[in-house]
């Protein structure tokens, strides 16, 4: 077994490509695919965000290609985002 690291890289890699491989482009998420990825693996971050956009907003933020759907580059942007908002949360500042 690999490090802690490398789980949770092998984690965001198959939890992308488990919401991917359902529907269109198996490569890239479309608008249904990152919504129902948003509900399955961060339900608690969609339940305290009271926006009905909020979807639609990501996909838009997300989507730097305009092309409708959100590649894995762009996808690990959004991983990362909320890593450094959840790091800042949790964090005590110094």
């Amino acid at each position: 077994m690999g490090s802690k690291l490398e789980s949770s890289m092998e984690g965001l890699i198959q939890v992308f490509h488990s919401y991917s491989a359902k529907e269109g482009d198996k490569y890239k998420l479309s608008k249904v695919e990152l919504k129902s990825l948003l509900q399955g693996e961060l339900s608690d971050f969609l339940a305290a965000c009271k926006d009905p956009m909020v979807v639609e907003k990501i996909m838009n933020d997300l989507d730097e290609n305009q092309d409708g759907e959100v590649d894995f580059q762009e996808y690990v942007v959004l991983v990362a985002a909320l890593t450094v908002a959840c790091n800042e949360f949790f964090v005590e500042p110094e």
